[in-house]
């Protein structure tokens, strides 16, 4: 069912505002069997009277049994069906990096990584570097690595370990493998393509792989590089056209900024380094007449998660709840907050478990649920919906949809 097609028609002006909060992999697991989760662990006071005058439910971002990644994630957040709105995470960092990014370039997200004496991947982020560092190793690679063949490649810093290479020339294709094992103790992986316009492109990243391990050969921690998400430039249509909404987007990471911008939403600037709370508040008071649906990003808890942080997550989580009250000072008519994957410390990656989500607007059916964890959102009067199922319920909710039928 083309879902889009019937919003379309039932879209109309409410002044109802929507803010749509991120708490990126909020979702986790016990460390030990009987044990709290994450959510379970921490101290969220706000949050947990937040809960009693909400409703809760849980999310499944895109399948059961699938595991997320970030981008499918929230595109199912967004409404826009993963398995037909499908984007590479090199394209996402692009968009979100503002870089210059033309069609028939193919994008591709890089992690530094530490590679052992063998080749093998000691570590997948490089001790999470600082940007500047980072910016440090981009410059040395732009110099050293101005070209592959005839492909023209472009260095650009994301954050800490992440960085974007654009590569640019005739015959490219984005179908081909991730050179990242996703673990530590296994040699990056070669590229392949999968299919004949992209026997070139995976060719061009694999001599890129080995050269960049040459330039760097010499650096302490920061001395390969790991690939994922080799994708051209897409088209989606944009919330504007489907929901009627001005969307705006608060987040400090590209690739996010990028997912936002990928579907319509005007990407607000903010202050600060990291996951600036602060600025990101700021951001959301400063602009909060000039649109009527706010994407809130927060990365940290997901950040902890795959260090396998288990009591750095619950600070990351504890600290949101200290600023939820600045947040609903704004009285949102709708305020949905909930994440885009779990992350568990336990598994130290995405994994495929649901995610809590509560929903506070006018008009609902209370329920028995106390805390905003993954126990709690099982007593929830929301149910177990699938992530493309909440935007509706969010434009329902702020009075966005006519009726559907005679």
């Amino acid at each position: 069912m083309d879902l889009f097609a019937v919003l379309r028609k039932l879209q109309q002006k409410s002044e109802a505002k929507i803010l749509l909060v991120v708490l990126d992999g909020v979702g986790g697991l016990p460390l030990e069997p009987g044990g709290p989760t994450e959510l379970e662990a921490a101290r969220t006071p706000n949050l947990d009277r937040l809960a009693g005058e909400s409703a809760l439910g849980l999310l499944t971002l895109v399948y059961p049994g699938l595991t997320p990644g970030s981008g499918p994630g929230h595109l199912a957040l967004f409404g826009y069906d993963p398995f037909r709105y499908l984007v590479g995470r090199g394209a996402l960092s692009a968009l979100g990096l503002g870089v210059d990014f033309r069609d028939g370039d193919v994008a591709l997200r890089g992690n530094f990584a530490t590679l052992g004496p063998d080749g093998q991947v000691l570590d997948r982020r490089a001790g999470r570097p600082s940007t500047e560092e980072n910016q440090r190793v981009v410059a040395k690679l732009q110099e050293a690595i101005p070209r592959i063949e005839d492909v023209a490649v472009y260095f650009y810093t994301e954050s800490e370990h992440r960085f974007l290479v654009v590569l640019r020339g005739e015959g490219l294709g984005d179908g081909l493998t991730d050179t990242d094992p996703q673990k530590t103790g296994l040699p990056p992986l070669e590229a392949q393509a999968l299919d004949e316009a992209s026997r070139k492109t995976a060719r061009v990243v694999n001599l890129l792989s080995a050269r960049i391990r040459e330039v760097l050969r010499d650096e302490p921690k920061i001395n390969g590089a790991l690939f994922r998400g080799a994708s051209r430039r897409p088209s989606f249509p944009s919330m504007a056209e489907v929901y009627g909404v001005r969307a705006a987007a608060i987040a400090s990471y590209p690739m996010y900024k990028g997912l936002a911008s990928l579907v319509g939403m005007e990407v607000l600037p903010v202050e600060g380094e990291g996951d600036a709370h602060e600025g990101k508040l700021k951001a959301l008071r400063e602009n909060w007449e000039g649109y009527d649906f706010f994407y809130l990003h927060f990365k940290k808890t997901d950040a902890k998660g795959e260090d396998g942080d288990f009591p750095g997550k619950v600070a990351e989580i504890e600290r949101f709840d200290a600023l939820l009250p600045e947040i609903l000072a704004l009285k949102p008519d709708v305020l949905a907050i909930t994440g885009d994957h779990s992350t568990p410390a336990l598994l130290r990656a995405h994994s495929w478990h649901p995610v809590p989500l509560l929903l506070k607007a006018p008009y609902l059916r209370r329920d028995a649920a106390q805390r905003f964890t993954e126990s709690e959102a099982t007593k929830g009067s929301l149910g177990h919906l699938r992530g493309m199922e909440l935007m509706p319920l969010l434009l329902a909710h702020a009075g966005k949809l006519l009726k559907y039928g005679a």
